[in-house]
């Protein structure tokens, strides 16, 4: 059983690290080199309490298991982690000397912010790690001098502008890189339009093998973990090649083998939802009349 590591504070990060005594309670910005290059973080489990968005360029642990997936860290990668998500590391054998930056803040720090209100709109904190952002050398020079000025506006001395002017940085960063995500997306519209047939087919296989019957309808978690990436991750992906998310196209997927079902058998509407994985007929209906603007007997009728 690996040793599980709890960390709530920034305080407890910087110990923990052993960095000096930060300068600002609620964040910070550190260098990977400052931190990783001779700590032993093999064979433990960490929670931290915090979020992070860390720059690993040269990194010297190579690995990162996170979820049930691992990742083997590239140069120049943006990794996302919201607070008390669970990682682990291990170091491999050829290491060298890490390079990069940490930005990390505490909840506590935008919770009166708009920030604070918005934060779980930023999908990335939820992706798996091997859905890292990807980063040009033009991107990279852009995170990187927002990350200078935050750690600039800790370093001095704090007034009642300082709070303002970190958020509004930290925010910065983000929005920059919902942009830099798009991007990642767009150039891969091959792999995105693989993961879309990829998707297409596993709903196709999912009701070939009835396993409607014994699990109900295919969740988007499901999805997400049968194509190897996190389910936020694959709608986002989904939506930015179809303009739909996962769940949108479960639903019209389950939609169609419906009507098809209402105008080729005599089934009750309620045996027709059953047997597409329905636990309640009720909800059945009302997806099928949000997507059809009319409720399944209606349909049948209508092609009378």
């Amino acid at each position: 059983m690996k040793d599980f590591i709890k960390i709530e504070t920034i305080s407890e990060l910087h110990q923990f690290l052993g960095l000096v005594k930060p300068k600002h309670p609620l964040v910070s910005v550190f260098r990977i080199g400052d931190a990783l290059n001779d700590l032993e973080v093999d064979n433990f489990r960490y929670s931290i309490g915090l979020y992070q968005i860390s720059f690993k360029d040269n990194c010297a642990y190579t690995i990162l298991n996170y979820g049930r997936n691992s990742y083997d860290y590239q140069d120049g990668t943006l990794i996302f982690t919201a607070p008390n998500q669970v990682m682990e590391f291990k170091k491999t054998e050829k290491a060298e000397i890490s390079h990069g930056w940490t930005l990390a803040f505490h909840p506590d720090l935008i919770r009166k912010s708009e920030l604070g209100k918005k934060i779980e709109q930023y999908s990335f904190f939820s992706y798996a790690s091997n859905e890292a952002l990807h980063l040009s050398d033009e991107e990279r020079k852009t995170v990187a001098a927002i990350a200078d000025k935050i750690e600039r506006e800790i370093g001095i001395n704090l007034d009642t502008h300082s709070q303002t002017l970190i958020i509004s940085n930290i925010t910065l960063l983000l929005n920059y890189c919902v942009r830099f995500y798009d991007r990642q997306f767009y150039t891969r519209t091959n792999l995105n339009q693989d993961i879309a047939s990829q998707f297409e087919q596993l709903l196709k296989a999912y009701y070939y093998q009835e396993k409607q019957l014994e699990f109900g309808i295919p969740t988007v978690q499901y999805c997400g973990e049968a194509l190897n990436m996190s389910p936020k991750y694959l709608s986002d992906l989904l939506r930015k090649e179809t303009g739909q998310s996962t769940q949108d196209h479960i639903h019209q997927y389950i939609i169609e083998k419906a009507k098809n079902r209402l105008l080729n058998s005599i089934e009750s509407a309620s045996e027709i939802a059953y047997a597409l994985g329905f636990e309640y007929p009720q909800y059945f209906s009302r997806i099928f009349k949000k997507k059809t603007a009319m409720s399944p007997n209606e349909f049948r009728q209508s092609m009378n």
